[in-house]
C-alpha cells in the first residue's frame, strides 16, 4: 500500500504539536496518522453517508492501535450535547496526540474554537482563527457558536 500522508486530507490543519484537524481521511491516511504518532481519532461526522465516511472507520482506527471516539454531529443541527461530549473527549485525551475530523473540517474547527474558549480560556478572537482559515460559518453555525459562547464561554 502506498503511503498517503494525513496532511493530504481535505482542509488538514496542524492546530498544535498534539492536535491535528481535517476533513474525512482515507483509510491509508489513517494508517499514516498512526505511523506518525496519532493516538486518538475523534470523528464528528456521521457514519452512514458514503460520500463523507468510511465503511468501517472504527475498525480501521482500532486496527492501527489508536483510540476511536465517534460523536456524530448533524451539520444542519449541531447540539449542545454533542459539543459537551467533544469537550469531555478532548479533556480525557488531553495528554495524547489527537486527530479530530469531520467531513470537511467545518464542525471540527467550530467545536475546537468553542473548546479553546470554554475549557482553555482563549479569547474568542484567537480561538476561532483556525476556523477562519477553513470556512466562514453559515447562519446555523454562527447562531450555534454565539449561543454556546454565551452559555459556556469563560468571562
Amino acid at each position: 500500500m502506498q503511503r498517503a500522508p494525513i496532511c493530504e486530507s481535505r482542509n488538514f490543519r496542524e492546530a498544535d504539536s498534539r492536535l491535528s484537524t481535517a476533513g474525512q481521511p482515507t483509510e491509508e491516511q489513517l494508517v499514516s496518522a498512526a505511523v506518525d504518532g496519532v493516538q486518538v481519532v475523534i470523528n464528528l461526522a456521521l457514519h452512514d453517508d458514503p460520500r463523507y465516511s468510511l465503511e468501517d472507520e472504527r475498525g480501521c482506527v482500532e486496527g492501527c492501535g489508536m483510540i476511536y471516539v465517534h460523536i456524530p454531529v448533524q451539520f444542519a443541527m449541531p447540539e449542545e450535547a454533542d459539543l459537551l461530549a467533544f469537550f469531555d473527549a478532548m479533556d480525557v485525551h488531553s495528554e495524547h496526540r489527537i486527530l479530530v475530523h469531520c467531513a470537511a473540517n467545518y464542525r471540527v474547527t467550530a467545536f475546537l474554537g468553542l473548546y479553546r474558549v470554554a475549557r482553555q480560556g482563549w479569547s474568542s478572537g484567537e480561538a476561532f482563527d483556525l476556523m477562519r482559515t477553513v470556512w466562514e460559518p453559515n447562519e446555523v453555525w454562527t447562531n450555534f457558536i454565539a449561543a454556546m459562547l454565551e452559555k459556556h464561554g469563560s468571562s
